[in-house]
């Protein structure tokens, strides 16, 4: 490489990350409504204090772990992301993918996993594929939260079952045993706690949606458990009194390679789930709009540190940020001042929060499951076309039984192959009337007898061509077909090569074709398969279509088919053919 290409390219890649730098713009955003960022920052650190711990437990790695997850990660994502509302932390959704790898790995392939994956997105960051989120279907996502919201309610039937968690992968096959264990010992504090707070939180949640309902049941459970002595309430343990110093000894270099697949499976969900959450925060303002590679590269760097302090892979809270938008915020601000105040419990409360009942958490967090479930925007995303009902309908059970990022590409591709089978039924080839012209009645129809104009609408590609090629190959009793071809939206390779196919076929058979209205944008793909010298045959190729049926009609004439029609019109009937090429080169 030379001096000057290693320059350029050096100042392309300085110019990427300054585009992805924080700028002045954030920080008066942050001067403009303090004491509005301040308040929902704190009411946000309520809401996430017991689903921080309650997905660190689930995890696999402690409750310590989910909450230096939402310290570190949510301090970070919120300075360096594209979105001046959204909460980051520990996620149902990434608790999924987490614990799979946590049985497999233990807690240190979780923790290089996430490092791995927030390097990968630094790099879609960098590389700008935060616009192609976009283009994942609604029904994928809904079938998507659906499954997870399932998941995330069976992880927490053990816990709420005080039983020990059954080992296993499959998340209904765990749940079962887990539900067996019950049923031969069963033990009803644990249960009574996990459905009293469940139903304590979407009873208040109903009545007044503003108060964490969450943290007023878990410490009711908590001093309940205290008071009583529920010995069958176990307790989270003790907890560290502040987060440990940033460490690389968890780092497994030789495990890398088998690590790679679960990295990349966690960096897509952070992706998905931290843009679609940016989204939703945006939807419910006026006047933001978040930055997807920003928030890839904000998302990246916290994921990179989080492993650094025992925090699990992290990822944009739907249910956080909605509160965040919900109590005022305006501002990076308010996410900051939720880390922050987590902060001061890990280093002031940690005591405290150790006595809080594993049964307890699983109760907000079978809560949190049930309200994930958005039955409205099921219903009527169900109604809307029986494609987005089996999409949304395969994408959830193939959550429930597979890895969330399969469960999504599945989504997108079934969604994929129905659209395009959508796409190609709107392909039609319609028979058209001859235009009479200067003809009488007779000379129409002895021209009808002989020739039969179709119009071909829509897209000629590979899911439609074929379905072309059959009724093409139909047509009988006729010696010209004239294609209108003016209407073809877009054509590719198959199809160029089917209509090639059809040309022969008829030409075989003593059919002549006769083709109109060919656009410039589809000769390309046609010349390059030869199927436009085919329709050049003996100047076949007209600009219009009467200029087609006077080609035919010469065609006719010349063969012996019909008689010359008049002196006048076979005088101008038997002059050669205006090709294509001929009316370009007069112009």
């Amino acid at each position: 490489m030379s001096p000057w290409s290693f320059s350029s390219a050096a100042r392309s890649v300085t110019t990427c990350f300054t585009a992805l730098l924080p700028t002045r713009a954030d920080l008066a955003d942050v001067r403009r409504s303090p004491r509005r960022d301040l308040l929902a920052g704190l009411t946000v650190a309520i809401v996430a204090l017991p689903l921080a711990l309650g997905f660190g437990v689930s995890s696999g790695l402690g409750a310590e772990a989910g909450l230096a997850t939402a310290v570190v990660a949510g301090a970070l994502a919120a300075v360096f992301g594209g979105s001046n509302l959204q909460v980051s932390g520990p996620t149902g959704a990434m608790t999924v993918v987490l614990v799979p790898i946590a049985a497999q790995y233990g807690p240190g392939g979780v923790l290089t996993v996430g490092l791995v994956a927030g390097v990968m997105l630094v790099a879609l960051a960098v590389a700008r594929a935060g616009k192609y989120m976009s283009y994942v279907p609604a029904p994928v996502v809904e079938g998507f939260t659906l499954g997870i919201a399932g998941v995330i309610f069976l992880q927490q039937v053990p816990n709420a079952l005080g039983v020990a968690k059954p080992e296993g992968e499959q998340i209904l096959a765990v749940t079962w045993r887990a539900v067996e264990e019950f049923a031969k010992a069963p033990s009803w504090t644990a249960l009574g706690l996990a459905g009293g707070v469940a139903v304590f939180m979407l009873a208040g949640a109903r009545w007044r949606p503003a108060i964490p309902f969450s943290i007023v049941a878990v410490i009711v459970a908590t001093l309940v458990a205290q008071v009583f002595g529920l010995g069958a309430a176990q307790p989270i343990g003790n907890l560290p009194s502040g987060l440990p110093a940033p460490s690389l000894g968890f780092l497994d270099l030789g495990a890398l390679g088998t690590l790679l697949p679960s990295a990349v499976a966690v960096a897509a969900l952070a992706a998905l789930e931290s843009l679609l959450s940016a989204s939703v925060a945006d939807g419910m303002t006026v006047g933001q709009k978040h930055d997807p590679d920003r928030e890839l590269f904000g998302q990246g760097l916290a994921n990179i540190a989080a492993p650094l302090f025992g925090g699990v892979p992290a990822t944009g809270a739907i249910a956080r940020t909605a509160v965040n938008v919900r109590t005022g915020a305006a501002s990076r601000l308010a996410s900051l001042t939720h880390a922050a105040v987590l902060a001061v419990i890990v280093f002031a409360a940690a005591p405290l929060v150790s006595k809080i009942p594993l049964a307890a958490l699983a109760g907000v967090l079978l809560a949190t499951a049930i309200r994930m479930v958005e039955v409205g925007s099921l219903r009527a995303m169900a109604k809307a076309t029986r494609s987005d009902a089996v999409i949304l309908i395969l994408t959830a059970a193939a959550t429930l039984a597979l890895d969330l990022v399969y469960a999504v590409l599945i989504g997108m591709a079934v969604a994929g192959v129905l659209a395009l089978r959508a796409i190609a039924q709107q392909t039609r080839m319609d028979k058209m009337p001859l235009d009479r012209g200067d003809l009488s009645v007779e000379e129409h129809e002895l021209l009808a007898d002989h020739i039969v104009a179709y119009r071909l609408d829509g897209p000629l590609f590979f899911a439609a061509a074929h379905r072309f090629l059959l009724e093409l190959s139909e047509v009988a009793d006729v010696r010209v077909v004239v294609l209108r071809m003016s209407r073809v939206t877009t054509m590719d390779a198959t199809g160029a090569l089917v209509l090639k196919d059809a040309v022969h076929k008829l030409n075989r058979r003593g059919i002549a074709v006769m083709t109109s209205g060919v656009r410039p944008g589809q000769r390309q793909v046609l010349e390059s398969v030869g199927a436009l010298q085919l329709l050049r045959h003996e100047g076949r190729e007209y600009a219009t279509t009467p200029e087609a049926i006077r080609g035919a009609r010469t065609y006719l004439e010349c063969a012996g088919a019909i008689p010359a029609l008049s002196a006048q019109r076979t005088l101008s009937s038997t002059q050669p053919p205006t090709t294509i090429a001929r009316e370009e080169s007069a112009r």
